[in-house]
């Protein structure tokens, strides 16, 4: 580490990437009691001024390497698009700091293994942005599984619902004025991506194109995945299927806005999660399908830079196995993710709510279901380690 934080220490860390999720991030951060942040690293001009207004005492860089080059930074968040987080975690890392990586944790499975083993090889300690690993309604889920509640679970369904105005797809934004070479380093943005000219288009929406997102999967559907995979205890699925495509509103994003996934896992469970960008009325859920009962977490539509809904979560009892079942509601408190993370940091705890298995199992499992919709195919867990490159 950086250097030895006592108990009393008040943490300094700094921030990679302030767009709209990493303002909400660092938002969150400044929340946390006896911490400050000390630096911020975007290459986008207008984002840096937009970091200043909320901590205008902070160095603000251009170039994540000058804020890791920095000995009086204990942890830093990173929450750059999609396909560079595998990389500045590592940097973050290999600088010997603590980490809060946003979802999803890496852009393919090589760089999944290779994120779970530097971080496994370090004493640092990782969290990933699954916030919703910190609620109380997991809290329950967990719990009630634990006691046996709701049986033998065969099958998980989840869903995750929006709509959009006609005419405006989910996730397009608007170029600003500045948005130009002069204000982006457009060279950093790229990283190890092909190089081409200046693109706003690539550089504002990201998320709607392969060559830097995951798409909806890696967006939304990680955040259940995960939510299931901790609840259940579960590893890596055996197989999964994927199909869907750009129904919604078609304006040239490459990644679907309609999803159907299944996910195969081994002791005789599928998970299935589907989504549509077209009618947001059920908002997102889980059911746990069991044999003596339904564990059912039911939530409306979650905001996309918060990540916050309404939430709740309930069991009902089977009434052939289970006649003398009560029903139960869920009532347990959670935490707030990132002070989650901030505590870990002061007692050295690396088993957050979040760490970098939950990132690791939710990653894979999304990018099997991405491979299978590319390839037009079911792909089995050997398929995509040995085909990752195809994605």
């Amino acid at each position: 580490p950086a250097r030895a934080l006592g108990a009393s220490d008040r943490i300094r860390y700094g921030i990679i990437g302030v767009g709209d999720r990493g303002q909400q991030d660092l938002k969150d951060a400044i929340a946390c009691s006896n911490a400050e942040c000390v630096a911020v690293a975007d290459i986008y001009s207008r984002r840096r001024d937009q970091a200043k207004v909320l901590v205008p005492g902070a160095t603000m860089y251009d170039d994540p390497r000058h804020l890791l080059d920095r000995k009086d930074i204990d942890a830093v968040i990173v929450a750059t698009p999609l396909f560079l987080h595998a990389k500045h975690m590592q940097m973050v890392l290999a600088a010997g700091k603590d980490v809060y990586c946003e979802k999803t944790m890496t852009w393919d499975i090589a760089e999944a293994n290779a994120c779970l083993k530097v971080a496994n090889e370090s004493s640092q300690v990782v969290q990933i942005g699954l916030q919703h690993q910190s609620e109380g309604n997991h809290v329950d889920a967990v719990n009630w599984i634990k006691q046996g509640l709701p049986g033998k679970i065969t099958m998980v369904e989840a869903w995750m619902s929006r709509n959009s105005p006609h005419g405006v797809p989910q996730w397009r934004r608007p170029i600003p004025p500045d948005c130009d070479p002069s204000h982006i380093n457009y060279s950093l943005f790229l990283d190890n991506r092909p190089k081409e000219a200046f693109n706003a288009e690539h550089f504002i929406n990201w998320r709607l194109y392969w060559e830097f997102s995951g798409g909806n999967i890696t967006e939304n559907m990680v955040h259940q995945s995960a939510w299931i995979i901790s609840a259940l205890d579960l590893k890596l699925p055996v197989a999964a299927t994927m199909m869907g495509g750009v129904f919604s509103e078609k304006a040239g994003r490459q990644v679907p806005d309609t999803i159907a996934v299944t996910l195969e896992y081994p002791n005789d469970l599928v998970v299935l999660w589907q989504s549509s960008f077209s009618n947001g009325h059920y908002g997102l859920g889980e059911r746990f399908l069991g044999s003596n009962g339904t564990i059912e977490h039911v939530a409306g539509s979650t905001d996309m830079v918060t990540g916050k809904s309404r939430s709740g979560i309930n069991y009902y009892p089977e009434s052939i196995n289970n006649p003398s079942g009560k029903a139960l509601v869920g009532n347990s408190k959670g935490v707030q993710h990132m002070q989650n993370w901030m505590d870990c940091i002061r007692s050295r705890n690396k088993k957050t709510n979040a760490p970098v298995e939950i990132g690791y199992l939710s990653a894979v499992a999304g990018h099997m279901a991405n491979l299978s919709y590319r390839l037009k195919k079911r792909i089995t867990l050997e398929e995509a380690i040995a085909d990752h490159q195809a994605y």
